[in-house]
């Protein structure tokens, strides 16, 4: 996979040519989140103030455009490292947030006498028009991706089994700028990756006066590099690191490192230079403190506020249920929680009463590796439970698990205790959170992914939670379950 992305980006961006071109994203994301943030205020308040006889529509509309986009452009909203990034609704609702304060601010030292609760009503298309655009700019940056374009370009040094493994994984997803069309080995050992290898550099380091940096900059000129990625290493040492930094930026091309780390979160790591050396901090996941306190309270108030209103929801589903196949209306099953604790999961039935006995006539037909058991199509399903399923609304009744506390909103997959006795040491880092309603699994194609994917996606949960991002896939899950894509 790796390979063919690589080669692709070449013939794409016209490797070999003698002078590097930078592959930026399309010209019209910036006027586009410009007129969507100008007209998503200027647009409604001037119509809303005008028609409700508000005093000031024109200039309330001038002030309010005026501050959403300067809070904007402080959040770093419109620089090219932002734009198409995000297809998140919590960054346009955190300086919507920011925007009302400033309003507040400007409205008492104005004396401003409108209806607050008219402006509030305004303002609020501002951040769901941006957030849309958001959305719309990230899709086609995406599409562009996967076909090698609004790419960087890069060249990575380092010795050949590290350089190997951050090759595979940069062309093991897309959702990223950087693709790699070139390797410079350090050493004799060979490349296994299948990318093109313009120069290589000794193990050694050159001697006084010699300058082993100068294979470096051809093969970057050569392949166009937008980027040079060093993997650090027992054969590149600080000094000479620091001499290859010298001769890339005095050339013009930026340098990155490549520490190690995977699946850390950016708001985890910091960075300090003792005596001279530089230092990467990584704060520990959050397992206790006020966040997991307010994540809790979070969860056990939604849960209740979500069993009070689908009420009427629930009893509709036991109704179906019940008419379409003899059983329960609901099915419990024990899994396993936080810190390897069992407890029962209650679900909406959708299988036959004797599923857990057939299973085992149907392990040879599994479609899932790892220890997970998935059949797409399931004889066991009963009609109304497929679409259940499809629908996702059979996971409501674990809202009652939630409201207990041996669930989240957001976490993990619940697994099954015969599951979990398969796990090994890295699997168990899964149970260090408590499962979840939905998570990472429900939005990145559930039952179709396989066993590896959907450790890595609870992996990356379990480390790098926090609240801003629970409520951005909560968000995202909406759209998940009306796709189905996954669900059976």
């Amino acid at each position: 996979m790796s390979k063919a992305r690589s080669v692709t980006a070449s013939g794409v961006r016209g490797g070999g040519s003698p002078h590097r071109r930078r592959s930026g994203k399309a010209r019209w994301y910036l006027p586009a989140a410009l007129a969507t943030d100008i007209l998503g205020v200027a647009l409604p308040v001037t119509l809303v103030f005008a028609g409700t006889g508000q005093p000031h529509p024109v200039p309330a509309a001038l002030v309010g455009t005026a501050l959403w986009t300067l809070v904007r452009a402080a959040r770093h909203r419109y620089g090219s490292g932002a734009l198409g990034e995000s297809r998140g609704v919590i960054p346009a609702l955190h300086d919507w947030l920011t925007l009302l304060g400033l309003l507040a601010v400007v409205r008492i030292a104005a004396g401003e006498t409108s209806d607050p609760v008219t402006a509030l009503l305004a303002l609020s298309f501002a951040p769901l028009l941006t957030a849309l655009c958001g959305k719309v700019t990230h899709r086609h940056l995406t599409r562009q991706r996967r076909s090698a374009q609004s790419v960087h370009r890069v060249l990575v040094i380092g010795e050949p089994a590290a350089a190997d493994e951050v090759v595979e994984r940069l062309a093991s997803r897309t959702d990223h700028a950087y693709v790699v069309t070139g390797v410079v080995p350090v050493g004799s050992a060979q490349l296994t990756s299948g990318v093109p290898a313009p120069a290589r550099i000794g193990s050694a380091p050159p001697a006084r006066g010699e300058q082993d940096w100068v294979p470096v900059l051809g093969a970057a000129e050569q392949l166009a590099a937008d980027l040079v990625l060093v993997v650090p290493g027992p054969r590149i040492s600080g000094e000479r690191l620091r001499r290859l930094s010298w001769a890339l930026h005095d050339s013009g091309l930026p340098l990155a490192l490549a520490p190690g780390l995977t699946d850390v979160a950016p708001r985890r790591l910091r960075t300090s230079t003792v005596a001279g050396l530089p230092l990467l901090h990584v704060a520990p996941p959050h397992r206790q403190g006020p966040q997991t306190a307010l994540k809790a309270a979070l969860d056990r108030t939604g849960a209740a506020l979500g069993l009070l209103l689908l009420a009427p929801v629930y009893g509709l589903l036991a109704l179906v249920i019940r008419l379409d196949s003899p059983g329960p209306v609901l099915h419990r099953q024990t899994r396993t929680g936080l810190d390897a604790k069992s407890f029962t999961m209650w679900k909406f039935r959708t299988m036959v009463v004797d599923a857990e006995q057939r299973r085992a006539e149907l392990a040879a037909a599994n479609e899932q590796d790892g220890p997970l058991f998935k059949m797409r199509r399931d004889p066991r399903v009963t009609r109304v439970g497929r679409w259940l399923r499809r629908s996702s609304l059979d996971e409501l009744p674990q809202l009652v698990n939630v409201l207990r506390g041996e669930m989240s909103l957001v976490g993990p997959r619940p697994p099954l205790p015969d599951e979990v006795a398969q796990y090994d040491e890295v699997a168990m880092r899964r149970l260090a959170v408590k499962p979840g309603l939905t998570g990472l699994w429900q939005i990145s194609g559930r039952s179709d992914l396989s066993w590896d994917e959907s450790v890595a996606l609870d992996l990356r949960y379990a480390d790098n939670w926090c609240l801003r991002g629970d409520l951005d896939l909560l968000a995202r899950t909406f759209r998940a379950v009306v796709d189905g894509r996954g669900a059976y």
